[in-house]
């Protein structure tokens, strides 16, 4: 079986019957399931930025940071997850890339949105952008039309 998710959907393509009732339930079923939990989560993190604005004071801010981050990660979790259950036979091996996409940037994820939440680490990302920043403009500077004279 060429395929990373070993799940029910894959194991039909096995079956020596005709199984299209079947594959129709199963991509329903799991089509239902995973874009109906991402959608209660969807609503459930949107009752939250509600009660957040009401509620308006001086952490709001941090907690609009805390909820774009967790949104992030429920996007980049069910991303995957619902393109491989509602689509579950796809003609192009999509699945390969899912499985690694899933596997590597939604386990870097927490590091990441914990790490550019440091202040120390903001500090110097802002440092490391404002050096970029000028020696891309020192450089185009240099190398533009009206200095070629």
């Amino acid at each position: 079986m060429d395929s990373f998710y070993c799940d029910f959907p894959r194991f039909i393509k096995l079956a020596c019957a005709d199984t299209y009732r079947l594959e129709f339930l199963v991509a329903a079923n799991s089509g239902f399931i995973s874009t109906g939990t991402f959608f209660i989560l969807i609503v459930s993190y949107v009752f939250i930025l509600v009660t957040v604005r009401k509620h308006a004071s001086g952490g709001s801010a941090r907690a609009l940071s805390t909820l774009s981050a967790h949104v992030t990660v429920v996007v980049f979790f069910f991303g995957p997850c619902i393109i491989v259950y509602v689509w579950p036979f796809p003609a192009l091996p999509i699945d390969k890339f899912l499985a690694i996409f899933d596997a590597l940037i939604t386990s870097f994820m927490n590091p990441i949105i914990y790490t550019f939440r440091n202040k120390e680490m903001k500090v110097a990302m802002r440092r490391l952008f404002i050096k970029a920043l000028a020696r891309f403009r020192k450089r185009s500077f240099m190398h533009s039309p009206r200095n070629s004279d």
